[in-house]
Parts: structure tokens; sequence; C-alpha cells
């Protein structure tokens, strides 16, 4: 097959993620793909990592209106025909709309990576009418989806994704260990944008709280964002300096922090609601605390890889945090089975397969 991958997207997140897996994995089997995104920050670098020179006949810049969104569509419209591209797979809502008017032939996928994309009305429908397969990431995007009146057989579900072999090396996290001085206490970490809504505060009062049950506990917050000189500032204010860390972005030596670790926690998603980093921790064999976000509720058994919060107030995180720490025991076995679900679950090999089997459906291929 021919496929054209669409990202309206500049940033390296989640879905970034996933799209590069799909890429690589697609021509892996043989399959002929291009990829489109917005130039000039992260994504297209970690592209031209993976080997895949995004295209630059598309801008995808939501803000070119009129003439910069009509110049798209019709380069759009001369690259399907040109290349004779048989799937065009939307990621966000603005490649989804290029596309609808720009295809002629091609079969239009788009994935949901978030619930609130999923848009009602009447120039939605129209343009879901124009589209062959919607996947959804989570179940409650599924039935966001069916609400938003889009047909049953049109509708997929697919699980996240991750590199599951990256993370799934001996767990040895001393070098990260040491470079905060945290020795052997019981350390807590979260990888997450450092932004309003993603649930540092509430983790962050949490923790506190389980301080007064396991003084000698220690947090690692790992992300950047605009949030944290705020959270540094709550930080220092309340005496917690010594017991909390600011780790910085992490990426190239992530698997050593989450090695470090002996429980993850997560409190909100953020664009991609696979929440990656969820599954990043469960790969590395992580157990893991969070609240039952995005597609956490399928990807968490609660009491088995992980628990899930019934809501944020700081005594339920510090019952769930304390009731990990405080059997280290419990605490590895619930590692070990989220590891086996991760490799059982959210491979590369799966994902691929899923989307797969969508293409092959949809061009009556299956």
């Amino acid at each position: 097959m021919t496929i054209l991958q669409l990202a309206a997207n500049r940033w390296w997140t989640g879905s970034a993620d996933s799209i590069l897996t799909l890429c690589r994995g697609l021509r892996e089997r043989g399959h002929r793909v291009m990829l489109a995104v917005i130039r000039g920050d992260r994504f297209e670098a970690k592209a031209r990592e993976a080997g895949i020179e995004p295209l630059t006949t598309v801008a995808l810049d939501a803000k070119g209106w009129p003439v910069g969104i009509a110049r798209d569509v019709a380069a759009l419209g001369r690259l399907i025909d040109d290349e004779g591209v048989e799937v065009v797979h939307a990621h966000h809502s603005h490649d989804h709309w290029l596309a609808a008017f720009a295809r002629p032939r091609a079969a239009l996928v788009r994935t949901f990576h978030n619930e609130r994309a999923v848009r009602v009305g009447l120039p939605s429908k129209w343009l879901y009418a124009r589209t062959a397969a919607s996947i959804a990431v989570s179940a409650s995007i599924e039935t966001r989806c069916l609400r938003s009146g889009l047909p049953r057989p049109r509708v997929w579900r697919v699980a996240g994704v991750t590199d599951v072999a990256r993370f799934a090396g001996p767990r040895d996290g001393r070098t990260i260990r040491d470079e905060f001085n945290i020795g052997g206490a019981p350390l807590v970490g979260c990888v997450a944008r450092l932004a309003p809504r993603r649930g540092h505060r509430e983790l962050i009062a949490g923790f506190r709280e389980l301080l007064r049950r396991l003084p000698e506990a220690r947090l690692l917050l790992c992300g950047k964002g605009e949030l944290r000189p705020a959270l540094e500032s709550d930080v220092a204010g309340n005496g917690l300096a010594g017991r909390i860390r600011f780790a910085g972005y992490r990426d190239r030596d992530l698997p050593l922090v989450l090695a470090a670790l002996d429980c993850f926690v997560l409190m909100a998603a953020g664009s991609d609601e696979t929440c990656r980093a969820v599954l990043e921790a469960m790969a590395a064999g992580c157990p893991v605390v969070a609240r039952p976000v995005g597609a956490l509720p399928e990807t968490i058994v609660h009491g088995e890889t992980g628990l899930l919060l019934d809501d944020d107030r700081p005594a339920a995180v510090a019952d769930a945090l304390g009731a990990i720490l405080g059997d280290l025991e419990r605490a590895r076995a619930m590692g070990a089975a989220g590891q086996r679900r991760a490799q059982a679950r959210f491979t590369p090999t799966r994902y691929v397969d899923d989307i797969e089997r969508i293409y092959r459906t949809v061009l009556g291929h299956a």
C-alpha cells in the first residue's frame, strides 16, 4: 500500500511517538509511507532521527487561513494523485479537514488521540461521512465517536503503543538515584509536562500527606513546562525541597529514570489519552498509581498492575502511594505483572498489525 500520514503537530508528544512507530512498522512490512508534519520543532527532528524525511509540499499550519489552507488542499490533492496514495491517515482535526477536501480517491482514516477531538454537529457529520475508518485510542473516545453519529462498522478501537524492548532492561536505577542523592529511599516518580491541569499540585499535596506516614519517601518530577517555577516555589515554600526533586526533561536516559522508581504516578492525561508515560512505566516494570483518565481504566488492572484512584484528594493519593511503598514485595509483583501486560498488549508489532488490518479492510483487501 501507499500510505500518507498527516499530523498537524510540531511537538514531540505521545501521539507523535505512535505515528513514527506506525511509519517505521509499515515500512518494514514493505508499504510505501509518507509523512507530513508541521516543520521546525522536535517532531520533525525525531522523524529524521528515525530515518523518515517529512514532506515539504504541505505546511499543515492552521494559521494559514485562507491562502495557506487553499494551498495545502491543492498540494495534498496533487500529492495523492501523483503518488498514487491509497490511504490518507489523519491524526488531528486540521489535517483531517484538509484531507477530506483534498482526497479524490484515497480512503480517509482518522485516529482520535483524545476525546475532545470528537466533535458533534453538522460540519463534523459531513466530515465523518467522508471518513472510511475512525480509530479510538480509548473506550471513552469510542463511546463518544458512536454518540456523535459515526456508524459502528467504521469505528475501531486500537490500544496504545510503546517501545517495550527499550524499557525492558535490568531495573538498575543507581545512576539516577546517585544524581539526585536519593540513595535507597522509597521513590515515587511522575513523567508529565509541567503544565496546568496535569495534576502536579494534587500529586504534591498527596505526597506531602504521605510524608507524615513515610518520611523517608522521595518524589521525582520529570518534565518541562511553564508551571515549573510556580511548582518549585510551592515546594520550597512548604519545606519540601529536599524531598521533591525536579529532574527536567528526560529522553535518552528515560529507561534509567523509570528503573530507579518504586512507584510511578500519573494524575491527568495530556493530548494523548493512551497516556504513553504509563505504558513506558509498565514496560519498565513499575507499579502504577493513576487517575482513571483516558485509556487508563483499560490499561491498568486495578490491584494487579497498579492502583486506580477514586479521586485526587491528598488522603486518597497518600493511601494509594502508601499501599505500594509500604509493601515493596507486592510492588515488585505489580510491576512484573504490568511489564507482562505491556509486552503482551502494547508492542509495536501488535499496534502495526491492528492499523494495517484497518487499512486493508477499508480498501477491501481484508
